[in-house]
């Protein structure tokens, strides 16, 4: 294989990947240069001229020409006198010799293995402007189509024939794709994995909501209404803490839209999560309220050494708080950043209800704090439940459970 077909087969590969004429010269220069390194040992006193283009290589070896007795003729860049006037019968010592070497003269298995090492250095030029494209879109939505759906993950292509990556753990549980579907997603992160990048997208993450709400609604992302803070449950439910800087901006209203068109827009693309969103306020007290929505919040109690909150609420407001699945309580502690306990307030006709605190010398301290947590702090609150409703809200296991109301139950039999 001569310079000119090595060369422009190269080319026209590099071309296909879409490397840029610069890159694919430096390429070039940096492998005909390592072929020179390993036969002679030294590419320092060489000249590479590439014409990518037009498939032209120039290699000229420079020496300067000594006398044959100087003590330097054996440098790399020397040549005795003598030997000079072998390639040229007119040269003078002090002169310096540009010797053209062919491609051929490194022989056919170094030029084969130049040409393997060309194709080489593209492919792992095109995995590092992979990386490089999707490391600067980390955080911004992409739109992606399925072309296989393995039991842990979802692989997708982008618009470039690029393989991306939806783990399991970053669908939101209600997804249900098909080969051929088109999937938004937020670029989660990039690793590179025995050289090769892999791009993880991810539908659960608290940036791909937000990134909904900046396509959805431009006072988002015109930086009008900020986004303080995302806590989610992917699939379930949803709390959004939005302020305006401007006075004459609703940012909860202009969130929501006309009658709920923006906000149902990013129900919809989260398979019908419920969104909160929240006027976020310093008041802690007043944020609290607005958490728990729609609860109605009677009083609240802030223990600030302890990064808890004691919220109390009329009884038929007590399951609101809560929450289905105790999703709401869950988001609502994580939003304010403080441990939330729900109390229900007594009032004139709880007189026969007993505070579970009474039974401390039948039931460990801990299993009542854990009954608390979920808004239980009366005898009649936990057995209004089923063991299958108090199972799922707590962490108890079912004999705790059974002795529970075995112990509570005996107190009204009584």
């Amino acid at each position: 294989m001569d310079a000119k077909v090595l060369i422009e087969s190269f080319a026209e590969f590099a071309r296909s990947k879409n490397v840029d004429r610069p890159t694919m010269i430096r390429i070039l220069e940096d492998v005909f240069r390592a072929m020179i390194r390993k036969k002679f040992e030294t590419d320092e006193n060489f000249d590479v001229t590439i014409n990518a283009d037009k498939g032209d290589l120039e290699i000229f070896r420079i020496r300067e020409i000594v006398d044959d007795n100087s003590e330097d003729i054996w440098d790399f860049d020397k040549i005795s006198f003598s030997e000079a006037r072998k390639i040229e019968p007119d040269f003078e010592i002090g002169e310096e010799v540009y010797e053209k070497i062919e491609l051929e003269e490194f022989g056919r298995r170094a030029v084969q293995m130049a040409r393997q090492t060309l194709i080489q250095r593209i492919k792992d030029l095109e995995k590092d402007i992979l990386y490089n494209k999707y490391e600067e879109q980390v955080g911004e939505i992409i739109s992606a189509e399925v072309y296989q759906i393995l039991g842990r993950e979802i692989l997708l292509i982008d618009s470039e024939g690029n393989e991306l990556i939806l783990p399991k753990g970053e669908q939101i549980p209600k997804d249900r794709f098909r080969k051929g579907d088109t999937v938004k997603a937020i670029v989660h992160r990039v690793d590179m994995i025995n050289g090769n990048p892999k791009i993880i997208l991810s539908r659960t993450s608290p940036v791909f909501l937000e990134r909904l709400f900046e396509n959805e609604v431009p006072e988002v992302y015109d930086g009008l209404i900020t986004i303080v803070k995302i806590v989610r449950e992917p699939g379930e439910r949803a709390k959004v803490a939005v302020e305006s800087y401007d006075d004459r901006i609703d940012p909860v209203g202009a969130c929501v839209g006309m009658k709920g068109s923006r906000i149902h827009a990013v129900v919809r693309e989260l398979q019908n999560e419920n969104i909160d969103v929240i006027n976020y306020t310093e008041n802690l007290e007043l944020y609290v309220t607005r958490a728990l929505s729609p609860a109605k919040v009677s009083s609240i109690t802030v223990d600030q050494d302890r990064k808890r909150i004691s919220v109390f609420l009329k009884p038929d407001q007590v399951s609101l708080a809560i929450g289905k699945g105790g999703f709401n309580i869950k988001l609502a502690s994580r939003l304010v950043g403080y441990e939330i306990d729900v109390f229900r307030e007594l009032n004139e006709y709880d007189d026969e209800d007993v505070d579970l605190n009474e039974f401390v010398d039948e039931i460990d301290a801990w299993i009542i704090e854990e009954l608390k947590k979920t808004g239980l702090d009366t005898a009649k609150s936990v057995l209004a439940l089923t063991k299958e409703d108090l199972t799922r809200r707590t962490e108890l296991e079912e004999e705790t459970i059974e002795e529970i109301f075995r112990i509570l139950k005996q107190e009204f039999e009584q």
